[in-house]
């Protein structure tokens, strides 16, 4: 990693974006020996454990999301990037159902806003699930109609409603951040060293296997001294992590299905990207097998409803091939407010090329995920 490194600076394109195109490339498929891989034994001279605050979060409110106790989950720091914290799927065995469900089922559904908005009238997309939940439980080998609305996602927003045009939120465009989704956020903050987080943004990407994102930076948000939240669902995926410019080299490392990443401190601010999802024998996800209840755990009950096998049915034959990453972030510190609305619609966006660039040209059915943000 570090001889390619050095060969992509001295070639004149900056080292993140020659690493990117490295991991996006198809053919030949790009050696994923370097990648870091928080699944199993991490090596110990850049990965170190990340230091959690147990006293944070109860067992009982860690249940009550479906997660392990916080002193059992397996977290990770990484040398050089302070601030930045890997969580190996801290869920309890069948728990990821529900989030799955959640993030294809509920979510989705108005009033939140998607990248189907572009295309569609409101009411053709007023159900994205039901009109696409029959085609999708079909039998394997069934004659396939085309996509449908729920293959079509790229992205959807939720609470204050990120602008992809203007790079900005509004006041006037917010619905109501998901209470079960904030319950997960908060715990996962408090654990991490950040009680009180408040949830008031979030962003869905829907990846399909030809699906990337683009060379970024998630600074729309006023109050940056707040960790940003990911989760991630379904297919494996390679994550880069590089400095705060693009000659920095970034760190490769797989996210998998349940994995959490905590980007706070200095971490905030630096560039990131998805060149690529794995193909699913090589990334397959174990979730079919976990079935879709919540095991018995402490006294209090849980948040998380049973999943239907109807349900879990749709949610399984979309993840075979599909990942869903959910971002969550705080937008305002105290005594901030949003400035005046935009002009232009909440919800225009055009499609971004590998390197988060503008492109108009894409559709809400692009190879790309349609979003500049993680």
């Amino acid at each position: 990693m570090v001889k390619m490194a050095a060969f992509m600076v001295d070639s004149g394109e900056d080292a993140f974006r020659k690493i990117f195109k490295f991991y996006r490339r198809r053919n030949p498929a790009p050696d994923l020996t370097g990648v870091t891989d928080f699944s199993g034994k991490v090596p110990g001279d850049r990965v170190v454990p990340a230091e959690l605050d147990f006293a944070a979060v109860s067992d009982v409110e860690a249940f009550r999301v479906g997660l392990k106790p916080v002193r059992e989950w397996r977290a990770f720091s990484l040398q050089g990037y302070p601030g930045f914290i890997f969580i190996s799927n801290p869920f309890l065995r069948g728990c990821q159902a529900f989030w799955v469900t959640q993030c294809l089922k509920t979510y989705p559904q108005k009033p939140n806003i998607c990248n189907l908005d572009m295309h569609m009238s409101p009411s053709d997309i007023q159900d994205v699930w039901g009109q696409s939940a029959a085609t999708l439980s079909s039998p394997v080998g069934a004659q396939r109609k085309p996509k449908t609305l729920l293959e079509r996602l790229r992205w959807v927003t939720l609470g204050y409603h990120y602008n992809w045009d203007t790079k900005t939120y509004s006041a006037s465009s917010h619905t109501p951040f998901p209470a079960d989704l904030h319950s997960l956020s908060s715990r996962v903050s408090a654990a991490c060293g950040f009680p009180g987080f408040r949830s008031e943004a979030g962003i869905l990407n829907f990846y399909r296997s030809d699906s990337s994102l683009g060379i970024h930076v998630d600074e729309s948000e006023l109050d940056h001294t707040r960790p940003l939240l990911s989760f991630s669902f379904g297919q494996s995926a390679i994550f880069l992590l590089g400095g705060t410019c693009r000659q920095d080299s970034p760190t490769a490392m797989y996210m998998r299905s349940g994995d959490m990443m905590v980007m706070s401190g200095p971490s905030r601010l630096l560039y990131h990207a998805v060149p690529c999802i794995l193909p699913a024998a090589a990334g397959h996800t174990t979730l079919e097998l976990e079935g879709c209840s919540p095991a018995s755990g402490p006294q209090g009950g849980t948040l998380l409803e049973p999943v239907s096998q109807e349900d879990w049915t749709v949610c399984c034959r979309y993840i075979q091939t599909s990942r869903v990453n959910v971002t969550v972030r705080q937008v305002l510190g105290p005594g901030q407010s949003l400035p005046p609305p935009h002009a232009s619609s909440p919800w225009t966006a055009g499609g971004r090329d590998e390197d988060g660039r503008s492109d108009k040209r894409s559709s809400s059915d692009g190879n790309s995920v349609q979003t500049s943000q993680t």
